[in-house]
């Protein structure tokens, strides 16, 4: 669909631009809260006679949007949520919710004014901002925390995430006591001893078995002579 922009669009265009953008986005937002007019004959000619006062309301709009950003650029805001160890949320901080707590704290905004490219998943200080007219946008500071104390943390530069965390060095491992020590060297000789008697009785064996061959050798010997 072409449409007349009644004020500046970001990416879009400048006031009195024809451009032409998706029907959705025409009906849904752009038509409806009077940002532009279906680009036909008669809507052109209706723009050039009103141009002058939509001008004139315009720069109206941007100065008291000035004023407003003068108040709440550099604000913090405080938003409690659920979250693991290492940070990440157990769900998100949408635009709703933002626009919610910075209209909590006495600033009149809608959530389509929140500039967030995707939701906040993570604890800490977010920078985001908020577009108050066309052309002036406030800088906001979003604290995601699980607790009013620890926001107070992060405000301070702490990092309250379990990966912030110093390890703990895991304990060594004690030491034997002496008396662990004997044991262990009585159990050594106890069982030297053992190999060696061992020893001693397989070779008595081998001694014994081969004494009767040895004498069948010699009584050989003797019939051959």
């Amino acid at each position: 669909m072409e449409i007349i922009l009644l004020e500046r669009i970001a990416r879009l265009g400048q006031m009195g631009d024809v451009v032409r953008v998706k029907d959705g986005y025409a009906r849904n937002f752009l038509l409806p809260q009077g940002k532009a007019l279906r680009a036909n004959k008669a809507n052109m000619e209706r723009f050039e006679r009103e141009r002058v006062q939509l001008e004139a309301r315009n720069l109206e709009r941007k100065t008291e949007a000035e004023a407003v950003a003068a108040k709440l650029s550099g604000q913090r805001f405080i938003a409690i949520r659920s979250a693991g160890e290492t940070g990440q949320l157990y769900g998100s901080v949408s635009t709703r919710d933002i626009a919610d707590v910075i209209t909590e704290n006495g600033f009149s905004v809608q959530r389509t004014q929140v500039q967030l490219n995707m939701p906040i998943k993570t604890l800490g200080l977010h920078e985001v901002a908020i577009a108050l007219h066309p052309e002036v946008e406030a800088m906001v500071n979003v604290n995601v925390a699980r607790s009013r104390e620890e926001a107070e943390r992060q405000a301070r530069g702490e990092d309250v995430t379990l990966a912030g965390e110093e390890e703990v060095e895991a304990p060594a491992a004690a030491a034997p006591a002496p008396e662990e020590l004997l044991e262990d060297e009585a159990k050594a000789r106890e069982l030297a001893a053992a190999l060696a008697e061992e020893a001693e009785a397989g070779e008595a064996e081998t001694q014994t078995e081969a004494a009767p061959a040895e004498a069948e050798g010699e009584a050989e010997e003797e019939k051959s002579k």
